[in-house]
């Protein structure tokens, strides 16, 4: 029996790690991979029993899981994202709730023919879009504008106003009179603001204190932090029952939004723990679907759904985006956007279970339903948001810009170089007369520091990946790890340490991986000896490979006098960096962007449209 019950637990973890692994594989939006391996585990194979695995314990561990989530999401929200979009949000998690309640509460009686109390609590449900879809959807469409920090904002904040309005749906139902309900239906939702704001704000000013003085070791900060989170949902779930996900979304945006205390490592710590739990709460919760539940489903929800996707979420947009300036197209992409997601689904499997225990009438039919909205809704935007993002002219899929930290002399000309073969680049520096100059030069080029928390004129539409080009190699180092959340480890670029050729000679490192970016060009190419090749005279110079001068040549024409930094297919925008750990091997019709030494200039090959030494 143990053995049975370990092979179970490990099962869940591995099948939602596989899953998650094979999305980014084949490109596509994970809980469609873990929907199908918890129905594959679950109603299909019976492998994974999930109530006789955890029992009594499934729905709180789910309620708690869900809270802890939603912290995370909640620490993704910073105030300075919405300046110019806080109406849109705000109208969304109100008047566009209220619209998607009405509807999809209407629909659910005339085309499932559900009985009205079933059909309003399917309508409460259907409210939440849910961040763990929205985000992994983000970070593969990459939508530029408003609407990426609209989407992450409503996604979060819905998730606790949906799961409100279930439960008091609930209670109205069991209460069974309308009227009788309207009072304590207002006063709850009173309270649930009221406790579940405060024990947020408390617990999120409490762990803000414990970093800022540090009260709490560095080893010990995550797990505190961890611990304080379930805390806090606990307590206001016993102070106000289903305040509890208010409270940990509250906690997190109280947390981004403060100065005085550093919680990148928290922020990341929360990134790992979310996918762990969304992960295994999917597999969980499609484990548990009954196949009888799924056959009686007929065409009609088909047809419901269709009419969530094309009726209910464009009016809901419409409705919400009244005295808003919002793009057509941005408009157009935020209605077809509105994926369910774990909230949904827990919230759907807790109240189907108590519906069903007092016999309501059709209440068996609220989990297969949620669950087959889930599967379509993500289906639908997995594959289409994309295409859709880009046909709006609002997505960068795959980045190709460059942001490069410095503005100095010789990180102007490699800025233009990339510029003029239509790369997309910016410049970030805190010396105010070189980024005076790189404006001059027609560059889009920031005054600030790259390691800045708040940094909001820095445009990075289009761009997705990092050089630290400074003479600092802590700097270089610290801004590489602070845009990792941004660009991911593989993205982002740093100029090697001084010393780090000889070290390695010696079978060490200068700087621990982890605590740097990947290494450019080449490890003799620190910050020292490229400025004294420029003082010699050396120049950036674009090439054309041709079949009749291609790369071999190339190398038999310049040998070591050239240092290639960049490799360009003009036609596909696609740019590869030069650097240590990695092999460049250019074909006919790229371009080389190198640095070539003074002696060496003069040996004139076919040249892109552009000057053949950019100086």
């Amino acid at each position: 029996m143990t053995e049975n019950l370990l092979v179970s637990i490990t099962s869940v973890f591995i099948l939602g790690i596989a899953a998650q692994w094979i999305a980014w594989r084949i490109k596509q939006p994970a809980i469609l991979i873990l929907l199908t391996f918890g129905f594959i585990a679950g109603p299909i194979t019976g492998f994974l029993q999930v109530d006789a695995l955890l029992g009594d314990l499934l729905f709180p561990l789910v309620s708690l899981a869900v809270g802890i989530i939603l912290f995370e999401g909640g620490l993704s929200l910073k105030f300075s994202d919405i300046r110019t979009s806080g109406s849109m949000i705000r109208n969304l998690i109100s008047v566009g709730a209220l619209v998607t309640w009405v509807l999809a509460s209407a629909a659910g009686v005339f085309i499932l023919n559900l009985n009205l109390a079933m059909a309003v609590q399917l309508g409460a449900v259907l409210v939440v879009t849910g961040p763990t879809v929205i985000g992994p959807l983000l970070r593969h469409v990459r939508p530029t504008g408003q609407v990426n920090s609209i989407l992450r904002w409503e996604g979060i904040l819905i998730d606790p106003v949906g799961a409100t309005l279930a439960v008091l749906v609930f209670d109205a139902i069991l209460i069974g009179d309308v009227q009788q309900a309207f009072v304590p239906t207002l006063i709850a939702i009173v309270m649930t603001i009221l406790v579940g704001g405060a024990v947020g704000v408390v617990a999120g000013r409490m762990v803000v204190t414990l970093l800022r003085y540090y009260l709490v070791p560095d080893y010990l900060q995550n797990v505190t932090t961890l611990m304080l989170v379930i805390a806090a949902f606990a307590l206001s779930e016993l102070l106000q029952h289903e305040s509890g996900l208010l409270a940990t979304t509250v906690m997190g945006i109280v947390i981004a939004n403060q100065r005085v205390a550093p919680v990148r490592h928290i922020i990341e710590f929360k990134e790992t723990v979310g996918v762990l739990l969304i992960s295994s709460l999917f597999i969980l919760l499609a484990a548990r679907l009954q196949i009888s539940d799924l056959q009686n489903l007929g065409g009609e929800t088909v047809i419901f759904i269709v009419v969530l996707l094309f009726v209910v979420r464009p009016l809901s947009v419409l409705a919400s985006s009244i005295g808003t300036r919002l793009s057509w197209q941005e408009l157009v992409f935020l209605s077809w956007m509105a994926p369910r997601g774990i909230v949904a689904a827990s919230v759907a499997s807790v109240f189907a279970l108590r519906l069903i225990e007092i016999n309501h009438p059709q209440a068996e039919l609220l989990v297969p339903l949620v669950f087959a909205v889930i599967v379509v809704t993500c289906a639908t935007y997995g594959l289409t948001a994309l295409p859709l993002a880009r046909w709006l002219g609002l997505s960068h899929a795959d980045p190709q810009g460059v942001l490069i930290v410095g503005a100095h002399v010789w990180a102007r000309e490699i800025a233009l170089a990339l510029q003029k073969l239509g790369a997309r680049v910016a410049l970030i520096d805190t010396n105010y007369s070189n980024v005076q100059q790189a404006k001059f030069q027609g560059l889009d080029a920031v005054y600030g520091s790259a390691t800045a928390d708040e940094l909001e004129s820095l445009n990075l539409d289009g761009i997705g990946r990092l050089l630290a080009l400074t003479s600092n190699n802590e700097v270089n180092a610290l801004a590489a790890m602070h845009f990792i959340e941004d660009f991911g480890r593989a993205q982002v670029y740093q100029l090697p340490l001084g010393r780090l050729a000889k070290d390695k000679a010696r079978g060490e490192e200068a700087v621990a991986r982890d605590l740097r970016g990947r290494i450019l060009f080449s490890t003799a190419s620190d910050f020292s000896s490229v400025t004294e090749r420029f003082n010699e005279g050396a120049v950036i110079k674009a090439t054309v490979l041709t079949r009749e001068f291609d790369y071999r040549a190339y190398k038999a024409l310049y040998g070591d006098q050239a240092l290639p930094l960049f490799i360009v297919d003009v036609l596909t925008k696609r740019i590869q960096i030069c650097a240590v750990d990695s092999v460049i091997n250019p074909q006919p019709g790229q371009t080389v962007i190198s640095l070539i030494n003074g002696s060496a200039v003069d040996r004139t090959v076919q040249t892109i449209s552009m000057p053949e030494v950019v100086t």
